[in-house]
């Protein structure tokens, strides 16, 4: 389950696009971040997708993905020109391809790779959508099958695109947006599919075209219920209207941390075996199967676009670290895979996440007053230096990666020392020992 959050520069304190997400994948789906350069490609070559190979095109933009490391695609990233996308499941009546086709996180960078505005990947996802159809699992441990939604952005408009198989409806984006993991443009939109209230018709879900609304009429719902979708769309939708103006970075960041009960001392993200929060933690059974796998918040501007990431699960436990597109990605190790290893940013962050985990009101402190002044610290100078040098912007991101991984190692001797008596739940527990183990992860 995940959320993707846009504030317009109407809407922001110093007038530019904010896009923020989170990727929520399953735990030990490790996260992943790349930037592939631009390339030139020759005449019939194909490209191979997650599933299925399509014909390339003869040039591919720079791009910067944040990904689930065994697919070809992602749930978030940016391309050199500041578009960026975030990728959402809706789960829908129509049936899902299950066959080997494109999944939404193909589209994703397929769009960002050919495209130089929102716009034009907007109409870049539509084209293949309706050529390819949508298909294929997207689970990693456990398959999963389910239809997409995208946030497009870039440093003049945002759109949001909804589908449902090959249907789909856009509405551009006036000032702030939130999207979930379910169907929320009804009956005002900007594009629809020709299709789109006439297979409804033919379907049932709708008898009378006056009264069609496309959430209602092709939402389905016992997924979207336990996804508390329509819960987390209006809870980031309401914190962003009531920034509204004066909306930074900072809060982005904070919007993508935000737990419900996080008001209570002794809250817990061992409590029930339903719900799901923006900043989401895996818990028993098939409602919370995933967690907040990475994070993403980005500033986008024609002059100097740049992005915050974890590449890291859990941002309440996280640190957002500076990438400039042209810059590349600071050293963080080795491409992680689905299992522990220590030599690579995700699984090297796993281990202080899950200890936190084993005793999250008492060990969480442990590490807050370290992220709060990092963050403070970091965003200052990067907000000074963008319209830095090259070499500058290079410098402070390295610099605050090597301090980012300088700190999560002084938090795990922390949290490790910190002696704790707490039982959590018996469910949450037989959840997180299975997790670990396929990990081939020790925990004491």
């Amino acid at each position: 389950m995940c959320d993707t959050i846009v504030a317009l520069g109407n809407s922001t304190v110093d007038g530019k696009v904010l896009f923020a997400k989170n990727s929520d994948r399953e735990p030990n789906e490790a996260h992943e971040l790349i930037i592939i350069p631009r390339a030139q490609h020759q005449p019939g070559e194909m490209v191979k997708c997650t599933y299925i190979e399509i014909p390339q095109v003869e040039e591919t933009y720079q791009v910067l993905l944040a990904k689930p490391f065994w697919i070809w695609g992602a749930e978030m990233g940016a391309n050199e020109f500041s578009v960026t996308i975030g990728n959402e499941a809706v789960f829908t009546r129509d049936a899902y391809g299950k066959e080997p086709g494109l999944i939404g996180m193909d589209f994703l960078r397929l769009a960002l790779e050919r495209s130089k505005t929102a716009h034009e990947a907007l109409l870049k996802i539509i084209e293949l959508l309706e050529q390819y159809g949508q298909s294929g699992n997207c689970g990693f441990a456990h398959k999963m099958f389910y239809h997409n939604s995208f946030l497009i952005c870039d440093p003049d408009e945002a759109w949001v695109l909804e589908t449902s198989g090959k249907e789909w409806a856009a509405e551009k984006v006036r000032d702030v947006r939130s999207i979930s993991n379910a169907i929320t443009i009804e009956s005002d939109w900007d594009m629809a599919s020709a299709n789109l209230v006439q297979h409804a018709m033919d379907k049932g879900w709708c008898k009378d075209k006056e009264k069609f609304n496309f959430s209602k009429c092709y939402s389905e719902p016992v997924y979207t219920l336990f996804s508390d979708a329509r819960k987390r769309q209006h809870c980031t939708t309401q914190q962003l209207k009531d920034a509204k103006g004066g909306i930074t970075p900072d809060m982005m960041m904070a919007i993508l941390r935000h737990h419900d009960d996080k008001s209570e001392p002794d809250w817990s993200p061992d409590k029930g075996i339903t719900g799901a929060d923006v900043c989401m933690h895996a818990g028993w059974g098939p409602i919370r199967g995933s967690q907040s796998a990475g994070s993403m918040v980005s500033l986008l501007d024609r002059s100097d676009t740049m992005h915050w990431l974890t590449g890291t699960s859990a941002p309440c436990t996280s640190l957002f670290k500076p990438v400039w597109l042209d810059c590349s990605l600071p050293e963080h190790g080795n491409a992680p895979q689905g299992t522990y290893d220590e030599k690579t940013l995700y699984w090297r962050h796993e281990a202080i996440h899950r200890a936190i985990l084993q005793d999250y009101a008492a060990r969480i402190p442990l590490i807050k007053t370290d992220q709060v002044n990092y963050e403070e610290q970091m965003l200052a100078e990067v907000i000074q230096n963008l319209a830095g040098s090259f070499n500058k912007r290079k410098s402070i991101s390295e610099k605050y990666f090597k301090l980012a991984q300088e700190l999560e190692f002084t938090w795990l001797s922390k949290v490790n020392l910190h002696q704790t008596k707490r039982k959590n739940r018996l469910l949450y527990n037989m959840a997180w020992k299975k997790f670990n183990d396929e990990a081939k992860m020790d925990q004491p």
